[in-house]
């Protein structure tokens, strides 16, 4: 028998309902790789050791509940969302020691559905970063090799979920946060459908955005996850109405993949895709070809103007959400401050790193007078053409596939002088953002000179998680394992 806390989630909810093991050992499996592994990756900025444990404990006294799908399920949370009595803090000093009194609604599904909330992983400053070196409690390490990123900003969940800490991690997605990281640690990441899983309790990077999602180690595993969270949520406004599919039914939707037919962007497997990544990528759509899908060309031909698109938006986006961060209300205050403006300066200053005075900067610079009509409202213009591009593809084929990074993980500081070139390693990830449509990352090998995982990511039309989840469930049991990582 593999160790506890090597299982899948399904394997340990199995193994939960015919009481073989207790949530109890559950949590203490996870606390305990915590304990050895903490130290070399930083996965983790609160473990809540005592509120687990209580939990699980709570639990076992009632007994396993068939009602509730991740009964006694240990999982982790990136630190954008809000969790009742547990800090807060989206990676930045400014939120040092907030600790909120309600739950995101994500979480609170979690909990409803019998999961044990662990703890909060690290991540880039206000999800603002693609290596999770921005956060202002220090970078997390990749478990792959503890020399390199894990990817970003949901990079402190993607790495838990890698080393084993816990059987799934909630992440965000605004432009890659979730499949980017997901790929270069060897997990399974979803960014669902704008509206799909609520943002109610996400702290907000750009609104229009951000998607929550699971990371997990497998597809299985993943739709356990949206499963559990997923669905209409009255508290926001941008969740949809519609129910939620059965995502466990798509799991055995297919045997193979006859009949299917899968586009590839031409632009995805062009100039500056690494060698390592081309290679894995195309031996997983050889794969796909012997499981009977057809592969069919298709083009997009603004991905080249995606990035500045994007960063227009987000940056905006961002330079808005963030002015509730004054020092007032909640949150860091500068002391000493005689005026009113001194205190915002100040406590603005001390409190958000560099990269997020960067881009509220930027943001503030666009949507300015005499330079929003030339930069943010052609932006959304070209995001409207993005979008229209995404699904005139999608008409002539069932889903897309690309690579969910151009290079596999690279080396912790090696971009820090250079942010421009991280913005550029999103290249692959933020137009599917932009235009609101849901994407699974899987890992499909290991780069040959890296030896780091590579991942591939499958698009869907609106709404079509249960396909994807379907198509990665075939792609995963015909491809070779990548492994755990050694750590």
């Amino acid at each position: 028998m593999n160790a506890l806390h090597t299982e899948t989630l399904a394997s340990l909810r199995r193994r939960l309902a015919s009481r073989e093991v207790s949530a109890e050992e559950s949590v203490r499996a996870c606390l305990d790789r915590m304990a050895a592994t903490e130290p070399r990756i930083h996965a983790m900025l609160t473990v809540d050791e005592a509120g687990a444990l209580e939990a699980a404990r709570a639990l076992d006294r009632e007994g396993p509940d068939p009602s509730r799908p991740l009964w006694g399920v240990p999982v982790t949370v990136k630190d954008a969302l809000v969790t009742r009595g547990i800090p807060t803090t989206a990676g930045s000093r400014i939120l040092e020691g907030h600790v909120p009194f309600y739950d995101a609604t994500a979480v609170q599904r979690l909990r409803e559905a019998g999961a044990i909330i662990l703890g909060k992983n690290n991540m880039d400053e206000f999800a603002m970063g693609s290596g999770t070196e921005n956060s202002a409690y220090g970078p997390t390490r990749n478990p792959w090799d503890t020399e390199r990123i894990p990817g970003g900003s949901s990079g402190g969940s993607a790495a838990s979920v890698a080393a084993c800490q816990c059987f799934a991690s909630l992440g965000s997605d605004t432009g890659g946060s979730i499949r980017q990281p997901a790929s270069m640690c060897g997990c399974v990441g979803l960014k669902p459908t704008y509206g799909r899983v609520s943002r109610y309790g996400l702290i907000a990077y750009g609104s229009s955005l951000d998607q929550v999602g699971p990371l997990t180690r497998t597809v299985e595993d993943c739709a356990m996850v949206l499963q559990a969270i997923a669905g209409h949520d009255s508290r926001d406004d941008t969740s949809d109405p519609r129910p939620a599919d059965d995502y466990m039914a798509a799991l055995t939707a297919r045997t193979d993949l006859r009949g299917l037919r899968i586009g590839m962007p031409r632009e995805f497997f062009g100039k500056g895709l690494s060698p390592e990544v081309e290679t894995a990528c195309l031996r997983a759509v050889d794969a796909c070809r012997t499981l009977g899908a057809e592969i069919v060309p298709v083009s997009l031909p603004h991905t080249d103007a995606a990035i500045a698109t994007y960063y227009i938006i987000a940056m905006a986006e961002a330079s808005s959400n963030l002015a509730r961060f004054d020092g007032v209300r909640y949150g860091r205050r500068a002391s000493g401050c005689e005026k009113l403006e001194d205190l915002y300066i100040r406590s603005r200053s001390e409190g958000f790193g560099e990269e997020v005075q960067r881009r509220i900067l930027l943001g503030t610079y666009v949507l300015s007078s005499g330079y929003y009509d030339a930069y943010y409202r052609k932006a959304a213009q070209v995001r409207r053409i993005i979008r229209e591009e995404y699904l005139a593809a999608l008409e002539q084929c069932d889903v897309l596939c690309a690579p969910a990074s151009p290079v596999t993980a690279w080396k912790l500081g090696e971009h820090s002088q250079s942010p421009l070139q991280t913005y550029l390693m999103d290249i692959y990830t933020l137009a599917l953002n932009l235009a609101g449509l849901p994407g699974l990352s899987l890992p499909v090998g290991r780069g040959a000179e890296s030896g780091m995982p590579v991942g591939m990511q499958f698009f869907g039309r609106a709404f079509a998680e249960a396909d994807l989840l379907s198509v990665g469930a075939v792609l995963e049991q015909a491809l070779p394992p990548v492994g755990l990582a050694a750590l």
